[in-house]
């Protein structure tokens, strides 16, 4: 079958490119590397949790022998395993003393089923920065390019929120959000009045409070308070490819699907200049085959999908496909994360709250910020968080055995705050995703070897959002303040980003301000490969937002005899 355009990946961007594809007409095959999963029927939300296999927890030696890596996600369980990589199937290297956690699924929807869905727009001071301060080089494009396909994005997806106002975190196309607890209305009172400028809010999270006609015609429905998003959700009340993007490419009849199909390159036809498809090997035996298109979308994540385009060789592109500039791998970002801190919030031990609340709050950056006096580090951080009554999970850690135990575990504990930093990661040519030059994994495409480590300027960002959210803490009264360690290394953010990196000059970049490779015109990148900084925002809604703007451009010059 002759397609208009192939996808290579099934998740968050992928999803997005077929949707968008589809609905203009053109036939679209999507390449998935993982197995199939059937939305709903294979998702485990729907049992309590003494039916779930050893309530949840995974043996050890089974962890050892094969999630080495993913077992550092905090989502994983016995209920979701299957929607996780085997490390020992997947392996990939790291120089000595540079751990990189690259944190994984292979299936139909990628990680659109294992993220944690918050949602929030990057701002004109996130898309200037670059420029500005010397780190990197200049984003193609500015908020205002991007301010319509967020709104386009938000209004499909669905995304909960409340309008603020502040020109460092947008506002957008909102369903009503969810509401902050009784503790944490507290905390946001004396946060924003003890500390002037800074703003607490609630989470902006891709959960449906109030479906639209789209929505519910795709069989979504209204978030149920569950917090069991990590096992799938079968109400489609939180945003997936599986829920949303792909059944609605499906219902155009111009969507085909192929799993067990593992991206192996893209295949550049030297007569036209262009890419003519994508050659596959097939999970199971190990055969390769082609599939041809007049167009290429690669979204496959940001290693992913530059592995791809570097084992892509050719007369032209010996060093990649579209690698004219050296810019191919490097770049490597992801968020600093595991900066965190938390205790015992005092009172309101009279009150509790109905429901278990899928997000949590969010302080936006306020340091660095345009008219601030310039802090010794460039850029900034966030912080996400929550309050909550703890459970009768804490009798794990409390002496005791017997009726005495359960009797005091039936009523609620105290209040316990938690804060974690989120920090922006420069972008640095060293930090890099490259192909090993002798190992190969078993389907013969060559390893990975990540070599990526926080520098000077992150590590300043750490010490200083560490001891924020221990001010903070202090200042509110909180008891018995933990504070974590050093912070997580590279990959724990599972917000990879910057390996194709757009840009104005191809000479220092792999890709336009369309995602359109400098060098190869009908090949797209529009997943995380593609962002030129990292801001300090969760990046998803963004990669949807590039992705949708990416496709219906690639639309219009397909029309336009261009391609």
């Amino acid at each position: 079958m002759e397609f208009d355009a192939i996808v290579v990946g099934s998740g968050m961007s992928g999803g997005w490119a077929a949707k968008e594809l589809c609905e203009r007409g053109l036939k679209v095959l999507v390449i998935e590397r993982g197995q199939h999963v059937e939305h709903g029927a294979d998702y485990n939300d729907m049992q309590e949790v003494w039916e779930v296999e050893n309530r949840g927890r995974i043996p050890e030696a089974e962890l050892d022998e094969h999630y080495q890596v993913q077992r550092g996600c905090y989502a994983m369980n016995t209920a979701n395993k299957h929607l996780f990589v085997k490390d020992s199937d997947h392996p990939y290297e790291t120089p000595e003393g540079k751990p990189f956690a690259w944190l994984r699924g292979y299936h139909l929807g990628g990680r659109s089923l294992l993220w944690a869905r918050h949602s929030y727009r990057l701002s004109e001071m996130d898309f200037e920065a670059n420029k500005k301060d010397g780190h990197g080089v200049d984003w193609p494009i500015r908020y205002g390019d991007l301010a319509p396909w967020y709104d386009h994005v938000e209004r499909f997806a669905g995304i909960t929120g409340e309008k603020m106002g502040l020109d460092h975190l947008p506002d957008g196309e909102f369903q009503p959000a969810m509401a902050l607890n009784c503790a944490e209305s507290e905390f946001k009172a004396h946060l924003e009045q003890t500390y002037p400028g800074r703003t607490l809010l609630m989470g902006r999270i891709a959960h449906l409070t109030q479906p639209t006609e789209e929505q519910q015609s795709l069989g979504r429905g209204s978030c149920q308070y569950r917090d069991l998003c990590y096992r799938g959700c079968s109400f489609g009340a939180y945003f997936s490819a599986l829920s949303a993007t792909l059944p609605a490419a499906e219902r155009t009849g111009n969507l085909t699907i192929v799993t067990d199909a593992i991206g192996h390159s893209v295949v550049y036809d030297p007569a036209t200049g262009k890419a003519s498809g994508v050659r596959v090997i097939d999970y199971h035996t190990k055969e390769g085959r082609t599939y041809t298109a007049r167009m290429v979308f690669l979204c496959a994540s940001a290693i992913g999908s530059a592995l791809v385009m570097l084992n892509s060789t050719s007369e032209r592109f010996p060093n990649g496909i579209a690698n004219r500039s050296g810019a191919l791998g490097r770049h490597l970002m992801d968020h600093i994360s595991g900066i965190r801190a938390g205790g015992i919030y005092p009172g309101h031990e009279d009150q509790y709250y109905s429901g278990k609340r899928p997000g949590g709050i969010y302080i936006p950056r306020y340091r660095n910020l345009p008219g601030q006096e310039q802090e010794e580090f460039v850029r900034g951080f966030g912080i996400q968080g929550g309050i909550g009554r703890m459970n009768w999970t804490r009798g794990g850690g409390e002496p005791g055995v017997g009726v005495d135990l359960k009797e005091k575990l039936h009523m609620p504990g105290p209040w316990r705050i938690g804060l974690s930093g989120f920090g922006e990661m420069l972008p640095d040519p060293n930090n890099r995703v490259t192909l090993h030059p002798t190992k190969v994994d078993k389907w013969g495409i060559p390893l990975p070897v990540i070599d990526c480590a926080y520098g000077e300027n992150e590590m300043k960002i750490v010490e200083r959002c560490k001891a924020d959210i221990v001010a903070m803490l202090e200042s509110a009264g909180v008891q018995n303040i933990e504070v974590g360690g050093d912070p997580a290394p590279p990959g724990y953010g599972i917000h990879e980003m910057g390996t194709a990196r757009m840009g104005r000059d191809p000479s220092t970049s792999v890709l336009n301000g369309w995602n359109q490779a400098h060098d190869v015109p009908n090949l797209f990148v529009t997943d995380g490969a593609c962002m030129t900084s990292s801001a300090c925002q969760n990046p998803s809604l963004t990669y949807m937002a590039v992705t949708a703007r990416a496709a219906n451009h690639a639309a219009d010059l397909l029309q336009e005899g261009v391609l």
